[in-house]
């Protein structure tokens, strides 16, 4: 009962972090990339159908394959990912100008997320 219950709780985040990667793909704020990382994440401990799924997926299913393999990213993908990090939050910051307060919760998430993507290990082949 209680390995049912943490199946299908496994499987609803999955599904929940699959959205949330579906809406950052269009809203720039929202990072892709960590959700469907989750998402397979869940789906490997829970739904062997939906992990297979997220791997045989056209436009996300060879990094998540690279991911889940060697723990790794092509370093044209965490360039293209700084570059998109640094503009959208540098609009943000722009529109938001005169609210120092949002400024600068802004500028510590980007700081923050940078961090992040630099401390992600590259693949030997790029």
């Amino acid at each position: 009962m209680q390995d049912t219950i943490k199946r299908y709780l496994l499987i609803g985040l999955g599904w929940f972090f699959v959205i949330l990667g579906a809406i950052g793909a269009v809203l720039p704020l929202l990072p892709t990339t960590p959700f469907l990382i989750l998402a397979l994440g869940c789906f490997g401990k829970s739904s062997p159908r939906f992990h297979k799924m997220l791997l045989d997926n056209k436009w996300f299913g060879p990094p998540l394959g690279q991911w889940e393999q060697s723990k790794t990213v092509r370093r044209k993908i965490k360039q293209r990912v700084v570059v998109l990090i640094i503009a959208t939050f540098g609009i943000s910051i722009w529109v938001l100008s005169g609210r120092i307060e949002l400024q600068l919760m802004l500028v510590s998430f980007c700081l923050i997320l940078l961090t992040f993507v630099w401390r992600l290990k590259e693949s030997e082949t790029n």
